[in-house]
């Protein structure tokens, strides 16, 4: 039997389904939870379907995270959605289901769950969200297919990465169907409010570049609340740093209230995940996270980034 179709199986099996996703959610993170919740409550609807997390202003046009009881946990089915590693899942309940189910698209570094799916090759986990629906014939509905779609924009950057495929845009090309404004997702992915905007003139300005094509930015505390925002507002401006011609690969240091730094890792085709892993994060091999207790490993860590972006002679 194919993993989707044990997924069904498992998912016939409770009455109770609880979605988890990862922490500081993006869009994938998002429409693949909110969006697997539609499809199972079009097509069950005896079943008790909740979506569970932290609730993200800046989100809430794809979906609205619910407030569940802890006693649901006791006979439920919980899916976790685009999570690599179990201390990433926002909302540690997850442990307390009767089943676990993971399906994700990062590298499975973490096999926890059963069934366990994951494809690495998938451009975000909510293209691997229509794959299970179709492989399985069940129905997406309209408001499934805005959120699923959603969270392709996003993950592939409105299809700019690499990870795009033939098949990512056939998947689009299916959702698009569906009753739903695509070029307004499309446009809300790309807006910026002002202080975000003030705050990426203040990046172009202030950015600093290695020989070799490594570029980094340092946003202190002060210089956040300069522009009078938080850690989870700084992910519009993370691809900011690629459109210059001539960077390779590029990181983002945030200042986090106790003085640590959570590092925003891009590259356009150096792999840089492995980096990631040296600083307790991890993540795809062109786009990863990772953490510092304090900026003295700044310095070194920037060596590294520009050691990685002098190893690749590729076109940028």
């Amino acid at each position: 039997m194919a993993v989707e179709q044990k997924i069904l199986a498992k998912i016939k099996e409770f009455d109770t389904i609880i979605i988890h996703r990862h922490q500081r959610p993006d869009p994938d993170a998002y429409g693949s939870q909110c969006g697997l919740a539609a499809i199972l409550r079009a097509n069950f609807p005896q079943k008790k379907i909740y979506q569970v997390g932290e609730k993200v202003h800046g989100l809430a046009w794809i979906a609205e995270p619910e407030e569940v009881a802890d006693e649901l946990y006791r006979d439920a089915l919980v899916i976790v959605t685009d999570t690599a590693n179990q201390p990433r899942v926002d909302d540690q309940r997850y442990l307390n289901g009767k089943a676990l189910v993971k399906i994700d698209h990062h590298p499975n570094e973490d096999p926890y769950g059963e069934p366990c799916w994951v494809k690495t090759d998938a451009s975000s986990c909510s293209e691997i969200i229509v794959d299970f629906a179709n492989v399985n014939d069940l129905v997406i509905p309209d408001d499934a297919a805005r959120m699923l779609y959603a969270g392709i924009i996003g993950d592939t950057g409105r299809f700019m990465y690499e990870a795009t495929t033939a098949h990512t845009l056939n998947v689009a090309a299916q959702l698009i169907e569906h009753d739903f404004d695509a070029a307004q997702i499309n446009r809300r992915l790309d807006s910026i409010e002002l202080p975000v905007a003030r705050l990426a003139a203040y990046v172009y300005e202030h950015m600093e570049f290695t020989e070799n094509g490594a570029a980094y930015i340092i946003l202190t505390s002060e210089v956040m609340k300069q522009f009078n925002l938080k850690d989870a507002s700084t992910a519009p401006i993370v691809p900011l740093i690629g459109k210059v011609v001539g960077v390779k690969c590029w990181t983002i240091f945030v200042q986090q209230k106790d003085g640590s730094f959570r590092l925003r890792i891009r590259s356009k085709a150096p792999v840089i995940n492995e980096l990631a892993k040296e600083y307790g994060g991890g993540g795809h091999p062109l786009a990863s996270g990772a953490f510092m207790h304090d900026d003295q490993q700044i310095p070194d860590y920037i060596k590294k980034l520009d050691a990685i972006a002098a190893s690749y002679t590729g076109e940028d």
